[in-house]
C-alpha cells in the first residue's frame, strides 16, 4: 500500500514540474513578455535564445536543469524509504519526460524534452547520458534541427537503457522514457 502511494506522490511531483515551462514563466513575468509571440513563436528554449541572447540562455538552462533534477531526487528519496532509490529516480524521471512532452497547463503541448532526457539518464546510467549527449550535439550540430538532435538523443537512450542498465524495472523505465521522446517527435 505505502509502495503505490509513493509511486502517486512522485508521479504528481515530477510530472507536475515537468508540465511547468519554465521558459513561458520566465519570459512573462520576468522579462514581462509573451515568448510565443516573439522570434519562432514557440516556447522551446532555442527560441527564448534567439530573443533574450546567450547570457540569458545560460541562465535559463541553469534552472531547468535545477528543475529537472529536483523531482528526480525527490523520487529516490521516498523511494529511498522502500530500498527502491533507483526505481524512484527512474519513475520520476519518466513522469518528468511525460510532463515536458505533454504539459497539463499547455494544452498538451510540449517540448523537445532533451534537458530532460539527459538528466534522467545520467541518474540512470552516466555513460549512457554522455552517449545520448553526443548524439544529441552531433544531431543538432550537423543538421541545425533540434527534432533531429533529440530524435537521435532518444534513439541512443533507447540503445543504452537496453544495454548499460542492470535493474530490469529501471532500464523499463528509462527506455519507455526514450520512446516517448522518440514517439512525440515522429
Amino acid at each position: 500500500m505505502i509502495y503505490t502511494v509513493l509511486l502517486i506522490i512522485i508521479a504528481v511531483i515530477a510530472y507536475g514540474i515537468g508540465s511547468m515551462s519554465s521558459v513561458v514563466i520566465a519570459s512573462n513575468y520576468v522579462f514581462h513578455v509573451n515568448l510565443r509571440r516573439l522570434g519562432t513563436g514557440s516556447s522551446a528554449l532555442s527560441n527564448f535564445r534567439r530573443i533574450y541572447g546567450a547570457k540569458g540562455f545560460v541562465k535559463l538552462l541553469l534552472v531547468e536543469l535545477v528543475r529537472d533534477i529536483l523531482p528526480i531526487l525527490i523520487g529516490g528519496l521516498l523511494m529511498g524509504i522502500k530500498g527502491q532509490a533507483a526505481v524512484g529516480r527512474a519513475f520520476a524521471g519518466f513522469c518528468l519526460v511525460m510532463g515536458r512532452l505533454y504539459p497539463v497547463f499547455y494544452d498538451l503541448k510540449g517540448s523537445h524534452a532533451i534537458i530532460c532526457m539527459l538528466v534522467v539518464m545520467a541518474f540512470v546510467n552516466f555513460s549512457g547520458a554522455l552517449a545520448v549527449l553526443l548524439f544529441v550535439v552531433l544531431g543538432i550540430w550537423l543538421t541545425k534541427y533540434v527534432s533531429l538532435g533529440a530524435v537521435a538523443g532518444a534513439a541512443v537512450m533507447c540503445i543504452a537503457s537496453l544495454l548499460l542498465v542492470d535493474d530490469p524495472l529501471v532500464m523499463k523505465l528509462a527506455l519507455f522514457a526514450g520512446l516517448a521522446v522518440l514517439v512525440r517527435h515522429i
